[in-house]
């Protein structure tokens, strides 16, 4: 039986008679404690000494409990940390935050210690699980990584049916969620991720819209401009896909996560559905956004006709009613600019037909 005594918390609060009240509950339960005052001091005290959960306040002086929490997971040493995020919060948009963010867990002062303990609890025996299994795998021989690559080539075979099941409640095709793959996996390598990052965005990105799944087909599929109210139901589809997804452990599905959240956000803070400005937006969905563009104005529909390439780049450039070159990251829009053949030649050898 895996146990989680002796597990070692770190506590991040600038409150100091919140720190000793948490550290005084989870020391109660046989577990180590450690505190830091600030989010500076928490992610210094991680480089130091790695601790196997993070109780996280949101509301700090200095970078606040989001931030800490994005910096955690953008690091490769950091990343698999659970995080708790203590918060008196409790609106849906900062949960949402937090969860773009890649929090596990979430618990609303005033703390229930009970509460407090059997999420620590559980979270530990999670980690450790997965720790187990991570040194098993790591022991393995070439038989294993053989048999690693078939369950990744059966994931990637399922997750294709999937979106292919999911678009049959919408106008796009099994073409377009192939093409998205590999204009995402493109730009990618031309911004400089390493070969990990594309081929995770090459799985993660055909999940953008899954959340559409949950959107009434009398919305959905309605040719004619929508209604206010039909316009808030149909932006749903980002957070009913994140929440979709959240509960996926692999890396394939939490990038699919952040896209499927993220992916209509805008650089200017434009978008939706959190109004994310600039490097707020993960950088999976900054990429996804004009490939997704890209594709739409590319794409028939029965209530449109497809661009050519050059008329396609030509608005993704200079802009047009709907679109504007300043809902883009300019890196990356400078980087699709110069790369845009690339992508006419996904668009030609994918074909709708």
């Amino acid at each position: 039986m895996l146990t989680t005594d002796g597990a070692t918390i770190l506590i991040v609060d600038d409150d100091v008679v919140n720190r000793h009240l948490f550290s005084g509950i989870l020391g109660d339960h046989g577990y180590l404690t450690e505190e830091a005052a600030s989010g500076e001091e928490a992610l210094a005290r991680v480089v130091l000494k790695t601790p196997d959960i993070i109780l996280l306040d949101v509301m700090m002086p200095g970078i606040d409990g989001f931030e800490v929490a994005q910096k955690l997971k953008e690091s490769h040493d950091s990343a698999s940390i659970p995080i708790i995020m203590v918060t008196s919060l409790n609106d849906q948009k900062s949960r949402e935050r937090g969860l773009l963010h890649g929090v596990e867990e979430f618990i609303t002062k005033p703390v229930n210690p009970v509460e407090l303990n059997t999420r620590v609890r559980n979270l530990l025996r999670l980690k450790l699980a997965n720790d187990v299994l991570k040194n098993h795998n790591m022991g393995l021989e070439e038989e294993v990584r053989q048999r690693s690559k078939d369950l990744l080539n059966s994931f990637e075979e399922a997750l294709y049916m999937l979106m292919r099941a999911a678009e049959f409640r919408d106008d796009e095709t099994g073409a377009h969620v192939r093409r998205i793959s590999y204009y995402t996996k493109s730009l990618a390598a031309s911004l400089g991720m390493d070969w990990h990052y594309c081929e995770t965005i090459f799985l993660a990105s055909p999940m953008h819209d899954i959340g559409k799944i949950g959107i009434p087909d009398k919305i959905l599929l309605k040719t004619k401009p929508f209604k206010p109210h039909e316009w808030k139901i149909m932006q749903t589809h980002t957070t009913i896909g994140a929440e979709i997804l959240s509960g996926g452990s692999s890396p394939y599905m939490q990038m699919g996560k952040e896209i499927a959240l993220a992916h209509h956000e805008r650089w200017d803070g434009r978008g939706y559905p959190l109004k994310l400005t600039g490097k707020e937006i993960p950088l999976s969905a900054r990429i996804m956004s004009i490939c997704d563009v890209y594709d739409a104005l590319r794409s028939k529909r029965p209530y449109k006709l497809g661009y050519d390439h050059d008329k396609a780049i030509k608005i993704i450039r200079d802009g047009d009613r709907n679109i504007e070159s300043a809902h883009f990251d300019p890196d990356i829009l400078d980087v699709f600019i110069s790369k845009s053949a690339d992508f006419g030649d996904i668009y030609d050898s994918i074909s709708d037909q």
